[in-house]
């Protein structure tokens, strides 16, 4: 009964070829409002006045601590396999705010 559960709780997921190349980003801005969790993944370049927004995913708050938990969990398991995550003491040199509660990522 369980595998019969777990063949009906599948998903499938559809991912194209130009999905499946990713997007990079170096910079994640995080707006909210009480209904929605808005994150912005930037492309900050060197030495460019101008970063360019590659991609925005907007959740649900139950959605986003999903998202928190779960990156949580990865991170745990990166760190374990591969050392601690180093992180600059420096804090980034750019606008943090674009229009709402701001958190950084």
């Amino acid at each position: 009964m369980a595998e019969e559960q777990q063949i009906q709780n599948q998903i499938n997921i559809e991912l194209s070829e130009e999905v499946a190349e990713g997007q990079y980003a170096n910079l994640a801005m995080i707006a909210h409002s009480s209904s929605e969790f808005v994150i912005d993944f930037i492309r900050l370049m060197p030495g460019l006045p101008k970063a360019k927004v590659k991609s925005r995913v907007v959740i649900t708050p139950e959605h986003a601590k999903r998202l928190l938990a779960a990156l949580a969990d990865n991170i745990k398991k990166y760190e374990s396999s591969f050392g601690e995550i180093k992180q600059a003491n420096e804090a980034p040199s750019f606008p943090m705010n674009f229009g709402g509660t701001v958190g950084e990522a």
